[in-house]
């Protein structure tokens, strides 16, 4: 695993120090490392989202349904 060090402003150092005092995480690295999980997860459903949306505004329209486009997200934000 790669060895990283890295500076943290006074509120999110106590933040990251909380969570690992009541036990949320074991570490402030592993707690890093989720939220960087998080992060990459959230940028996979915003590019597909800017995906549907750069194709609507190129097609003019979308033929999905509301519904379909739903089921679409609902998947995507699953996994």
């Amino acid at each position: 695993m790669a060895r990283q060090s890295i500076s943290f402003t006074q509120p999110n150092d106590e933040w990251l120090k909380k969570q690992v005092d009541n036990q949320e995480y074991s570490s402030k690295s592993e707690l890093v490392n989720d939220l960087i999980r998080q992060a990459r997860s959230q940028q996979v459903q915003i590019d597909w989202i800017k995906s549907k949306l750069d194709k609507a505004e190129n097609s003019g329209f979308t033929s999905d349904t509301k519904s379909e486009i739903l089921k679409q997200s609902k998947a995507i934000l699953n996994g």
